[in-house]
């Protein structure tokens, strides 16, 4: 018992114990927390005011620096506003002068007007004079040749002009027959020379072409199954295929030489072989036409080598190959170009001139033709617009425009040009000639010549190169008849277009007839 009394006061003197000490120990942490927190608040003021400090100085640099570029600025500003003061001080005193200068010329042009006023005068008084003593010797004069002043003036202009005219004819007749007699030898030589030079290749142009087919069994499948080889054909090359009763041939006919060279390649090409039908006709013509397009350019750069003709625009050779499925009055254009190109060239051998640009302008004279059926305007135009976006030089582009009389021209070079191209156009056999054009510019040249006065009869001969004209031997003179000549000249040259040069001849005669009986 007293046992187990005396373990039971351990047990609760222990825990007595224990709860002190657990008091003790609260208490002490307790302090300590407390010290710990008071310690963890001064540091962080100590902290902040460091911060702040900081802070604060760092916000007087700034406050500082901010005076001072602002004093600065003010600084600027003030040294600006001085400098447009000085320059508007110095602009008003500039001003000033100007401003004076300006009233010391006033005045002295007030006193120029003031004595040109007083000459005026004085001339004005003076042609008084003049004009009085003028009439007064007129009426003498009229007094004397007992003749008024307007007969007199008529009487002289008539009698000068009579006089000019037979002067000026006599003087015209005898530099004409001077400047033809020195210039025929030379003009003749040259154009003997130029002609004798170029080769005469003519080439008969046709609206049609032929195509030899291996047995009449082969329209049947060039026309296909209800025609759709045809049709598909036609279509493509924009040529039009006839196939007829004529043995062993189909015709393919085009005004279009381009067009019509293209299928007639084509349709051989099918033929041989032997497979005809729409995508094989599509593919065949495509391979045709850029074959015969890179052949033409080829063709085109190697007459530029043979002239000597370099730094050419590749577009500008592609136009130059397009001429050469184009052709006017049935003459191929591009071997015109090639033959007025060595015309010029030789002519401006002859003469001097620029060889090279000479052939240049030749070349291209007709590059317009390329374009003129598919854009508006005359082909010189064309042809000008062309070389001017290619940079072609002035001389070129002047030529081009000038060949035809658009514009006058602008160097030697230019009239050469001129000149092959007619001599070019005008050869035998270059061009054919429809009759009723020829019958046409025949009537219109007797009409012509029949429309001046004085004129008897009008006949045009040598085929429409020479007109003959029978004056009235009664009504004009001789020297009256040679200007006749000139001025019917100049008629046709203005309102017909022709090749080469129309001779004008008039013939003044007198026929005296007697019988004896």
């Amino acid at each position: 018992m007293n046992s187990a009394i005396m373990f039971i006061l351990g047990v609760l003197s222990g825990m007595v114990v224990l709860y002190v000490l657990y008091l003790v120990l609260v208490k002490k942490g307790y302090t300590k927390g407390i010290e710990t927190s008071k310690k963890i608040i001064e540091d962080a003021k100590r902290d902040a005011e460091i911060l702040s400090a900081k802070l604060e100085a760092e916000a007087n640099k700034k406050i500082a620096k901010m005076v001072l570029e602002a004093n600065n600025e003010v600084k600027e500003k003030r040294e600006e506003t001085k400098r447009m003061l000085k320059r508007i001080n110095y602009r008003e005193d500039m001003l000033d002068k100007k401003e004076k200068s300006l009233d010391i010329r006033e005045s002295e042009l007030r006193k120029r007007e003031s004595e040109i006023d007083n000459r005026h005068k004085n001339m004005k008084e003076k042609e008084e004079k003049l004009s009085a003593k003028e009439q007064e010797i007129i009426k003498q004069l009229e007094r004397v040749a007992n003749m008024s002043s307007k007969e007199a003036k008529e009487q002289l202009i008539a009698s000068i002009t009579n006089a000019a005219k037979r002067e000026s004819v006599e003087i015209l007749r005898k530099i004409e027959e001077d400047t033809q007699e020195m210039a025929k030898e030379k003009s003749a030589k040259i154009l003997a020379l130029t002609c004798d030079r170029i080769s005469n290749s003519f080439i008969n142009e046709k609206v049609s072409s032929t195509v030899t087919i291996p047995s009449d069994d082969m329209k049947g499948r060039i026309i296909g199954r209800e025609g759709r080889n045809i049709r598909s054909f036609e279509n493509i090359t924009g040529v039009d295929v006839i196939v007829d009763d004529t043995p062993e041939v189909v015709v393919l006919s085009s005004f279009n030489t381009y067009r019509r060279k293209i299928a007639q390649v084509a349709l051989e090409r099918l033929i041989a072989d032997g497979r005809i039908h729409p995508v094989k006709i599509e593919t065949t013509v495509k391979k045709v036409k850029h074959e015969i397009d890179e052949e033409a350019i080829s063709d085109v750069k190697k007459l530029l080598f043979e002239l000597n003709i370099g730094n050419l625009n590749p577009n500008i050779v592609n136009l130059l190959a397009k001429l050469k499925f184009r052709t006017s009055y049935t003459q191929n254009v591009l071997s015109h170009s090639v033959e007025v190109a060595y015309m010029a060239g030789i002519m401006a051998s002859e003469l001097g001139l620029r060889i090279k640009l000479a052939k240049r302008m030749g070349l291209l004279h007709d590059i317009g033709k390329a374009l003129d059926q598919e854009a508006e305007g005359s082909h010189p135009q064309l042809g000008a617009d062309v070389a001017r976006r290619y940079n072609e030089p002035e001389e070129v582009i002047n030529a081009i425009l000038s060949h035809h009389g658009e514009i006058p021209p602008s160097c030697p070079e230019s009239v050469l040009v001129s000149a092959a191209d007619t001599l070019s156009a005008a050869r035998p056999g270059a061009r054919s000639e429809l009759l009723e054009n020829y019958i046409k510019r025949i009537s219109e040249l007797e009409a012509i010549a029949k429309s001046f006065p004085n004129v008897k009869e009008s006949y045009a001969i040598q085929a429409g190169r020479e007109v003959r004209v029978i004056v009235n031997p009664d009504n004009i003179s001789d020297e009256e008849t040679y200007l006749l000549a000139k001025d019917i000249a100049s008629e046709i040259k203005n309102k017909v277009t022709y090749p080469g040069e129309v001779k004008v001849t008039a013939i003044r005669e007198v026929r005296a007839t007697e019988i004896a009986a």
